[in-house]
């Protein structure tokens, strides 16, 4: 008896094009490599107002919601963007760090944060999988990596966890998500990234790896699919319920 043929779903529409613009056979998904700041946290609300305490002090001009698009930049990165506008091309790593423990400390002074709606959904669908979870992040917040075990306990084994004090380049930079694969043991072809961001997504897609953007913040879907994601989900509810069909879309042939 012939198999009888799955209708396509959007899901399994993206990875066939996933695979044609990559050329990958398919096959299944071994590792997830999740992004923290808006994807586990509901944090980057308050890295703005930060940032925006930041640069009235500094005269940085910016748009706004501009600090939303820079998430997946290491502090030190951001922090070089914003002093180039006002003619500091010269920062050290010392100065960098003492204006990034600043920033820190406004940060921890706006509260605790709390989890993003649906992901301790996501995070158990995936577990219960059998795929192995990595968090890469461009964030160097102590504050925020030190509460990942405690709100996600299980979820994350210290050596599968990078962050900006683990990479050169942040994103969007692949070098993050290549990182993660290397610690994780994983070929792209078999990975998934998780992402809110646009140059998180450009850092996942640049990795070769099917690249997933969540709008979790006021950065519209469109920007996410322009900086590479396959697919493009519009909350992480929405994403939790289409796991399923994300992992049957590499098992099955439609």
């Amino acid at each position: 008896m012939a198999k009888k043929k799955l209708k396509p779903t959007p899901e399994s529409i993206a990875y066939d094009n996933y695979l044609s613009r990559t050329g990958f056979a398919k096959c299944p998904i071994t590792t997830a490599l999740i992004d923290m700041d808006g994807v586990l946290f509901n944090s980057m609300p308050n890295h703005s107002k930060a940032w925006e305490r930041l640069a009235r002090e500094y005269g940085w001009k910016h748009e706004p919601n501009e600090f939303f698009l820079y998430e997946g930049m290491t502090g030190a990165a951001t922090i070089r963007l914003m002093m180039s506008r006002i003619g500091r091309n010269d920062i050290s790593d010392d100065e960098a760090r003492e204006i990034y423990a600043k920033k820190s400390k406004y940060f921890i002074e706006l509260g605790e944060v709390g989890p993003i709606d649906g992901a301790a959904e996501m995070l158990n669908s995936l577990r219960s999988a059998g795929i192995a979870r990595v968090l890469v992040t461009g964030s160097g917040q102590a504050s925020l990596l030190d509460r990942v075990n405690a709100a996600y306990p299980g979820v994350f084994s210290d050596n599968l966890k990078v962050t900006a004090h683990d990479v050169k380049h942040g994103k969007p930079d692949p070098e993050p998500y290549l990182m993660g694969l290397k610690k994780a043991g994983a070929k792209p072809e078999n990975a998934i990234v998780i992402e809110n961001a646009p140059l998180g997504v450009k850092s996942g897609s640049d990795s070769r790896c099917f690249t997933i953007g969540i709008t979790t913040g006021p950065v519209p879907q469109e920007q996410l699919s322009g900086n590479g994601a396959d697919i493009v989900y519009p909350t992480m509810r929405d994403f939790a319920d289409g796991i399923t069909r994300i992992i049957a879309a590499r098992n099955f042939s439609f």
